[in-house]
This record gives C-alpha cells, sequence and structure tokens, in this order.
C-alpha cells in the first residue's frame, strides 16, 4: 500500500534534482516584500473603495455565495457586476466564474461542437491547453504567434468548424498576439476566435478595456473573450464575455458554471468597484508603461536579456531552474518577491525571472527593486546570454 508513496517520493527528488522543486511561502497581512510577483497592476486589491464594497456586501451577504450560480448563488451583486463587465468589454454579455481557469475551461469546451478543430498558439495558458485537452476535439498547436502557421492550420481543414485558441498578452514574456491578423484570417476561413484577455483587461486599450479593445474587435460577432478578474481587478474570478447567445449556451451547459459555487458576493462587490476605478485609471495605465519601459532599459544596461513588454510583465532569462531558483530567493531574502518561472510553465522549457508592476508599488521601491535584481543576477554575465 506505501508503494505509490514511495513513487511520488522518487518523483520528488528527481524534480529536486533538477531544481524543479515548488513551495508554498504564505506571506502575512501586511508584508513588507516588494512585490513584483503578483499580479495586482494597478495596485486595487487594497484600495480603500474596493475593500468597503466588498466590507459592505460581506455585511449583507456572509462569506460565501451559499450554493451554484442555478440554485442560490446568484445575487443581484453578481448580476450587476455581469453587466457592469459587458459594457466595458463592448460586448453583448459577460457572465462571471469563480476563477479564470474555469472561465477558460468552459469557454473553449463551449465552442467545441462535432468535428471542431482547435488551433492552440504553442505559448498558451495552461488553462486553454487543458480546455483544449478536455473538449476532445482534434488541436493543433501552432508556433507562437505565427499568423500564416494558424492560417495553413485553417485552410487544411476546409468545411470544418474551427477555433483559433490565443492568449492576447501572454503570460511568460508578455509579448502581445497579432490580435487582428489573427481575426481577419480566422475571419476568412470561417472560425472563431477565442482571446484569453487575462493580463491585457484593466492594462491596455482604451479606458483599460483590454488588449482585444484596442485591436478593434470588441462586440465582433465571431470573437470570445475571457479574462480573470484577479490580475488588474485586484479580486477573484473569472469572466466570459461575447454574443448574448453564446452566454447563454453556457449556463445551460458548462459543466464549470453550472456545478460549480458561486463566487462570494463580496468578492463580485469589489470587483464591481474596481471595474469603476479601473475604467478611470488612464494615468495608472501610463505609469505601467513608464515602468515597464524603464524596467527594459535598466535590465538591459546591466546585461540581462530582457523581453520587450507589451503590458505589464517583463521576463528576464535565466541559466537554468536552479539559477532561476537561487536568484529569485536572494532577491526575497533581501525584501524584493519576484516570480520564478521554471518548466513545465515555461513554454519553451527556459527559465526565467517574471516580474508582474504593479502601481501599487512605491516609484522609489520599484526602482530599488530593480537594482536588486541585477546585484543578485548570476555572477557570468555571459550564462544569461540567449543561444
Amino acid at each position: 500500500m506505501a508503494d505509490w508513496l514511495a513513487a511520488l517520493d522518487r518523483r520528488a527528488a528527481l524534480r529536486a534534482k533538477a531544481g524543479l522543486t515548488r513551495t508554498l511561502r504564505p506571506r502575512a497581512a501586511g508584508d513588507p516584500d516588494v512585490d513584483l510577483a503578483g499580479n495586482d497592476y494597478l495596485g486595487l486589491s487594497t484600495h480603500p473603495e474596493v475593500v468597503a464594497a466588498a466590507g459592505r456586501a460581506l455585511s449583507g451577504y456572509g462569506l460565501g455565495a451559499t450554493g451554484s450560480r442555478l440554485v442560490r448563488g446568484s445575487t443581484d451583486v453578481h448580476h450587476a457586476l455581469e453587466d457592469d463587465l459587458a459594457d466595458w468589454l463592448g460586448v453583448d454579455r459577460a457572465l462571471v466564474f469563480s476563477s479564470g481557469y474555469l472561465a477558460n475551461l468552459a469557454a473553449v469546451r463551449g465552442l467545441v461542437q462535432p468535428r471542431t478543430l482547435l488551433v492552440s498558439d504553442a505559448h498558451n495558458h495552461a488553462s486553454l491547453i487543458d480546455g483544449c485537452r478536455i473538449s476532445g476535439a482534434e488541436t493543433v498547436v501552432t508556433a507562437h504567434a505565427d499568423v500564416d502557421a494558424v492560417a495553413a492550420a485553417l485552410a487544411a481543414a476546409p468545411g470544418r468548424p474551427a477555433v483559433v485558441v490565443t492568449e492576447s498578452v501572454f503570460s511568460v514574456d508578455g509579448d502581445l498576439a497579432p490580435l487582428a491578423a489573427l481575426h481577419a484570417v480566422a475571419r476568412r476561413h470561417g472560425a472563431l476566435l477565442l482571446i484569453d484577455d487575462a493580463h491585457g483587461l484593466g492594462v491596455t486599450g482604451p479606458a483599460g478595456a483590454g488588449a482585444v479593445a484596442a485591436a478593434g474587435l470588441a462586440g465582433a460577432p465571431d470573437v470570445v473573450v475571457t479574462a480573470t478578474l484577479s490580475k488588474a481587478l485586484g479580486g477573484a474570478g473569472g469572466v466570459v464575455a461575447g454574443p448574448a447567445g453564446f452566454v447563454r449556451h453556457l449556463v445551460e451547459t458548462g459543466r464549470t458554471f453550472i456545478f460549480d459555487t458561486a463566487p462570494p458576493p463580496a468578492v463580485a462587490a469589489g470587483v464591481r468597484a474596481a471595474v469603476a476605478l479601473a475604467r478611470a485609471a488612464d494615468d495608472l495605465r501610463a505609469e505601467l508603461a513608464d515602468r515597464a519601459g524603464y524596467a527594459v532599459r535598466r535590465l538591459g544596461a546591466a546585461g540581462l536579456p530582457v523581453s520587450t513588454p507589451d503590458a505589464a510583465v517583463v521576463s528576464v532569462t535565466a541559466p537554468g531552474p536552479e539559477a532561476a531558483t537561487a536568484w529569485a530567493a536572494d532577491c526575497r531574502a533581501r525584501g524584493v518577491a519576484v516570480g520564478c518561472f521554471r518548466p513545465p510553465s515555461t513554454p519553451d522549457h527556459r527559465s526565467r525571472l517574471r516580474l508582474t508592476l504593479s502601481t501599487g508599488v512605491t516609484r522609489a521601491d520599484f526602482e530599488h527593486a530593480l537594482e536588486t535584481i541585477v546585484e543578485c543576477a548570476p555572477q557570468s554575465r555571459a550564462e544569461l546570454v540567449l543561444p
């Protein structure tokens, strides 16, 4: 009976040898570290108006939603949030889920019909990859941001229903997908386009409406948008937004919607307050863009291989998983929290530090954090040069 546990121990030892051990590190309220690891882009998770809105709903509704959305979990707060999100994103309807992961699973599965071909970008998030797998549909994985490869995959399946699946701002390197070109190719072949705008919503686009809106695709009848409510909006949950008929389809058939407990009303109320703030936060978006540019210049000047960000995600390549882990740990020991991305979380098997910028961090602390990252970098800059 213990053999299965022994097998798990052996696998854990192999991961440790490869530098791939993952560890939970609890943080206390008021943690003093400079946070370049979380996704609170606009600093809204602790904004007084957001916290106050959540507190009022907590007092009125209690801690949890008490059931799934179709049983007792839907409140007027959930519906108001969905109306606000639909208006912001310029779509017919929006449907809130308890996580962005579940929203993506539902969206992919909901778009699949018999003989559907899914064309998925090689750098897509795990939730989109899992959505493709769970759907049971044939999936073609195309080279990252390669519009010609997408066109070839669609052309090879004439007459079949198809869905092109992509992120907008990719979560590892922060680069932007060629959304307008992907949409043109998809439309030419009669395919739908599913875009995960998790890292674009609140950060890019008119009034922060995201990369889909910035590409001029808001409200297109052949485009479905997903996003998380836990990044720029500082809360929790996910959303699927698009044509009213598709949202109705998910309400009636989406397993991760039907069989999951609704997000707590207090969270929905806090996110709704965050939406209003995010729509008016052009100054914060300008500051994020300025910080992204500054980070690239400073890290690049230090000889570090740094990505060119299209939003608020900046990545720095490390020599390998062990070096990335040690680099991140050295930064943490000096009061700077950075993301540490290693295989299998990276699509190209390279390890990185990922920096997610936030206006909730003061400018002085942000610049100090960059100096810390430079000072803690592996000693041999030559090791960091990309092949």
